[in-house]
């Protein structure tokens, strides 16, 4: 028998408890964006009292003509800044979003690891909206020790603390 988890108005108390291990948060900055504005954008998924809290590594990568791509990568591990992310994401994605994701949840979750692509201008305005093409990319990886399927375990969590409906 599975644990009920609570209801999303019931969430504060419980989401530091979630079953998730880490966010990992990666995007790309081309030669052509302003890598100040880019990380501003994805700043945007935390809460102001923990931008300073995650650190973005750099990796130089060259694209397929030679033109300069840098790398930037996150892994949270801290509970607070994973409640944070998460109530953000839960609250600020758009209901149609929520719904793609429960509605093609097989595109979106792998193992125990739900994968999300936001689209950076979007961000940078103050949006978080799915996208495909250039996006800041977000994996949470859930703690599930369960012998039945994984992917059945992330929808149920997914939906309990708001990512879908």
């Amino acid at each position: 028998m599975q644990k009920k988890l609570p209801e999303v108005r019931r969430l504060d108390s419980y989401i530091l408890k979630l079953p998730i291990a880490n966010i990992n948060i990666r995007f790309s900055v081309h030669a052509t964006e302003d890598p100040e504005k880019v990380k501003e954008a994805a700043n945007y998924l935390f809460s102001p009292d923990h931008i300073e809290d995650v650190i973005f590594k750099k990796k130089a990568l060259k694209g397929h003509y030679g033109n300069p791509i840098s790398l930037f990568e996150a892994q949270i591990r801290d509970s607070r800044i994973i409640k944070a992310v998460v109530e953000n994401l839960s609250s600020s994605l758009c209901q149609s979003d929520k719904e793609r994701i429960a509605r093609e949840s097989i595109l979106f979750i792998e193992k125990n690891s739900l994968y999300l692509r936001l689209d950076k201008q979007a961000a940078f305005r103050g949006e978080l909206k799915l996208q495909r093409a250039d996006p800041i990319y977000i994996r949470i990886q859930f703690k599930i020790h369960s012998k039945k399927s994984r992917t059945d375990d992330v929808v149920e969590i997914c939906r309990d603390i708001g990512l879908t409906p």
